[in-house]
């Protein structure tokens, strides 16, 4: 399968450069989002923090996004992203950073830093908010100091990745979509190569009356992790005035550490709209292999949204997450209600609320607390 893969990369690059040169010119792109989100939290924190996490909070998540591009005469579109952090985080920093080359007949193959197929056709939970699929909850209630909140795991997010890791140097095809189906595959030979993957998680950055509501780096573990396979399959069809969304995913990768089994992960989602109405949601699990004592892990997620005619969009979802740890489990609940109202082309306006909670059932360490927030969401 590796072998396959790489060559159907290689003919796609041979048939490019046996092209004619083309005369049209690059089509500088660039755009990106920005979103400030201030609220007010209370915080129940009785895992041993002297933190005052109650009162006004701000959280900010950014990006600007470089997208050049260009079409030459065989048909084949080249491409970059790079996708530049925009926060005061004390120096930039580059988040993903890759090479597409698609056309409609080809697919689309990615060649870089990026997420795996599996990660970027899953399918979860409509919501409005700040985002209960993620990390991002505890810029406001920081239920990481009971629970560790690992990113890109099923836990905390629909969107895992195998054992975690992050946007890793990877290959990547997607087929054509054949009425509606489309196939994804990625391999990725570690982290720059044969050298361990460094499992971590970071989002955003928030501050506050406590002095620092952040979602700081958390290094768990660093895994001996190679040969990364993620598999992808995604569904979209529309009839009858229905939008149909299914998908499913499978990851695995090799581990060079003794008594150490193989870490994966795998998740289902789907979605269904119609007449506004939206609902959709999802399960995954995380196999940590037993990687220094990490537990496994699964969430699930269910939401529905409605688009109110004219500019209101209104959404509930809940995030419901486990990790298995020495002696019981870990547990993270979330529930979100929030509305979005569109102010203009890119701009919109969200007020919601959320609950969440997290729970050490061993340490006995739990956090939980509410956030009343209102949010500006450019996106260019």
């Amino acid at each position: 399968m590796k072998k396959h893969l790489l060559s159907t990369s290689a003919i796609a690059l041979g048939v490019a450069m046996a092209a004619p040169a083309s005369a049209q010119e690059w089509n500088m792109k660039w755009g990106g989002f920005y979103n400030v989100h201030v609220g007010y939290s209370d915080v129940d924190d009785v895992s041993g923090s002297t933190a005052d996490f109650d009162g006004v909070n701000i959280y900010t998540n950014a990006e600007i996004i470089f997208r050049p591009s260009v079409t030459l005469d065989n048909g084949l579109t080249f491409g970059a992203e790079v996708q530049l952090e925009a926060m005061n985080t004390g120096g930039a920093r580059v988040d993903e950073s890759f090479v597409s080359i698609y056309s409609d007949t080809l697919g689309r193959i990615d060649l870089g830093s990026e997420n795996s197929a599996g990660y970027k056709m899953m399918v979860t939970a409509p919501g409005i908010g700040i985002g209960i699929n993620s990390p991002s909850v505890s810029a406001f209630i920081p239920v990481s100091n009971a629970v560790g909140m690992r990113f890109r795991r099923a836990m905390i997010s629909a969107y895992t990745e195998v054992a975690g890791n992050n946007d890793v140097q990877r290959i990547t095809y997607y087929t054509p979509s054949f009425n509606g189906l489309t196939l994804g595959v990625s391999y990725a030979p570690g982290a720059g190569g044969n050298v361990p993957v460094s499992i971590n998680g970071t989002s955003g950055t928030g501050t506050g009356n406590s002095g620092a509501v952040n979602i700081a780096p958390i290094d768990f573990n660093t895994i001996d992790l190679q040969d990364i396979w993620d598999f992808g399959l995604a569904y979209n069809q529309s009839f009858n005035g229905v939008d149909l969304s299914l998908s499913a995913r499978y990851g695995t990768g090799d581990s060079n550490i003794a008594n150490q089994d193989d870490p994966d992960t795998w998740g289902i989602g789907a979605s269904v709209s119609v007449s506004g109405w939206t609902i959709g949601g999802h399960y995954a699990e995380n196999d940590e292999g037993n990687a220094g004592g990490l537990g496994d892990e699964e969430g699930w997620a269910l939401g529905v949204a409605y688009d109110i005619p004219g500019p209101w969009r209104v959404a509930f979802d809940t995030f419901q997450g486990e990790r298995k740890i020495a002696g019981g489990k870990e547990e993270y609940t979330a529930y979100q209600l929030g509305a979005r109202r569109t102010l203009g082309k890119g701009v919109a306006w969200q007020v919601y609320a959320v609950y969440a909670e997290g729970e050490d059932k061993v340490a006995g360490d739990k956090v939980d607390g509410t956030v009343i927030a209102t949010s500006i969401n450019l996106s260019f």
